[in-house]
C-alpha cells in the first residue's frame, strides 16, 4: 500500500512539474505575440520581439531583439534596438492584476534620434504613447467595465551602455553617434495599484529622450567641427557648402 501511495505522488510531483513546463512554453509564446500586438498599437510603429524566455519557477527571463520601427515620414530604419534584456519577475504575480516586476536591466540599447530638438521620431512615438494612454483611459470609463485592466510593478529598471545615433540628413545620410546617459527609474507603480504598460511606456520613453537629447546638446559643437570637415572635402570652393550645412545644423537643433 505504501509503494502504491509513493508512485502516486511521484506521477503527481512529474505532472506538475510537467505542467508547469508546459505553462512555460506558452508564457513565452503569449508574451511575444502580447508585446508584438499591443506595442504597435501603442506606439503606432512597427515592434518585434526576436524572442522570449521567461521561468515560471525563478521569475527569471531574458528578451532579445527588440525592434521598435519609426512612425510614418522618417527615414531611419529604427527609433530603438535593444539586442537583450534581463527581467526578473515575482512569479506569484504573474496570474494577479498587478503584475511585480523586480529588475529590469536593459544593456547597450541602440536609440536613434531623427530630426529636430523638439520634434523628431522620438517624441511622435511619445506623443503617440499618451494619446493611446489617454483613448484606454477614456474607453474604459465610458464602458464601466468591471474587470480590472491588469496593470506593473517595477520596482528597479536601468539601461547601461547605450548610444544616439543623430540623424544628419544635410551630411548625405551620415550620424553622428553620442553615449546615452546611465537610465535608472525605480518604485514605478509601487505606492498605487499599479501602472498600465501604456504609462510604463510613457514614463520610459520621457526618460529616453531626455537622455538622448542631452547627449546630442552636448554634441552640437562635435557636429559642427564633422559638417565643416565634411563640407571642405568638396574641394577649394566649398565655402558655401561650409556656410550652408552649418545653418542647415543650427537650424535642426532649433525646431
Amino acid at each position: 500500500m505504501k509503494k502504491i501511495i509513493v508512485r502516486i505522488l511521484i506521477v503527481a510531483v512529474v505532472l506538475i512539474v510537467a505542467g508547469f513546463i508546459v505553462v512555460g512554453m506558452f508564457l513565452d509564446s503569449i508574451i511575444k505575440k502580447g508585446v508584438e500586438t499591443a506595442g504597435p498599437a501603442i506606439t503606432k510603429t512597427e515592434v518585434r520581439l526576436d524572442g522570449v524566455s521567461l521561468s515560471v519557477f525563478s521569475g527569471k527571463g531574458t528578451v532579445k531583439g527588440l525592434f521598435v520601427g519609426n512612425p510614418a515620414g522618417y527615414k531611419t530604419a529604427s527609433a530603438i534596438q535593444v539586442g537583450e534584456a534581463t527581467v526578473r519577475v515575482k512569479p506569484g504575480s504573474l496570474m494577479s492584476n498587478k503584475i511585480v516586476v523586480e529588475s529590469v536591466s536593459i544593456n547597450a540599447p541602440d536609440i536613434t534620434i531623427e530630426g529636430g530638438m523638439k520634434d523628431n521620431n522620438l517624441t511622435k512615438i511619445l506623443e503617440n504613447v499618451q494619446s493611446f494612454s489617454g483613448s484606454a483611459t477614456t474607453n474604459t470609463s465610458q464602458t464601466g467595465a468591471q474587470k480590472p485592466a491588469q496593470k506593473i510593478q517595477v520596482n528597479d529598471l536601468l539601461i547601461t551602455g547605450g548610444k544616439v545615433n543623430v540623424s544628419l540628413g544635410l551630411l548625405g545620410g551620415k550620424s553622428v553617434t553620442v553615449p546615452l546617459p546611465e537610465i535608472h527609474l525605480t518604485d514605478l507603480g509601487k505606492n498605487s495599484d499599479g501602472i498600465t504598460p501604456a504609462e510604463l511606456a510613457q514614463t520610459v520613453m520621457k526618460s529616453i529622450i531626455d537622455g538622448a537629447l542631452s547627449s546630442a546638446t552636448k554634441a552640437v559643437s562635435n557636429i559642427g567641427g564633422v559638417a565643416t570637415d565634411a563640407a571642405k572635402s568638396l574641394g577649394e570652393g566649398a565655402t558655401g557648402g561650409v556656410e550652408k550645412v552649418t545653418k542647415g545644423i543650427g537650424s535642426l537643433f532649433k525646431k
